[in-house]
């Protein structure tokens, strides 16, 4: 694993790390290609996010994170239903991120501070149950004759636009 040495324990390194995350949650339900999910945690360890969800229980490629896994806050999930659950429970809002679906555009949806972006997999996107408990259903725009983004890429691309809404100045300005 590629880590820059840091002359600190994980643990010192993890409880820094998450006092200055942001209120951003990812949700994954579990790709078929396993390296995606190791690409997501790598992505959202770049963005500080405070949780990475994994719904289902198939195995992630941990040499695909890079690392990274052992400095986040991975919450693993066995089912839709589970996640349905907690996520009411704790009203999070779930912006589920389903073209076929979807109800607005990224460049026109609404993303709260403290919300959960959601991503299913390679074949077929998000369950059903989870696209009616969504708060939004958002399109990434696409101009190639290509269906789909790679579910890591759309990750990337959506943590990238809740980052550019709430960063000026040259930091993240959301209260936490």
């Amino acid at each position: 694993m590629k880590v820059p040495p840091l002359e600190y324990p994980t643990q010192i390194v993890r409880k820094e790390l998450d006092r200055i995350r942001h209120p951003l949650r990812i949700a994954v339900q579990r790709s078929k290609n396993p390296f995606n999910i190791g690409a997501i945690i790598r992505t959202a360890h770049s963005f500080l996010v405070r949780e990475i969800i994994l719904i289902g229980d198939t195995p992630y490629y941990q040499r695909a994170s890079m690392g990274m896994e052992k400095y986040e806050n991975i919450v693993e999930i066995s089912s839709d239903e589970q996640f349905i659950g907690i996520a009411s429970e704790k009203r999070w809002n779930l912006l589920v991120f389903e073209k076929d679906q979807a109800n607005v555009s990224l460049w026109q949806a609404d993303f709260p501070n403290e919300c959960v972006l959601v991503f299913g997999n390679e074949d077929t996107g998000v369950g059903a149950r989870i696209v009616a408990a969504a708060y939004s259903v958002v399109a990434i725009p696409m101009f190639g004759v290509n269906h789909s983004y790679p579910v890591s890429v759309a990750a990337g691309i959506a943590m990238a636009e809740w980052a550019r809404r709430y960063y000026q100045g040259g930091r993240i300005t959301v209260p936490v």
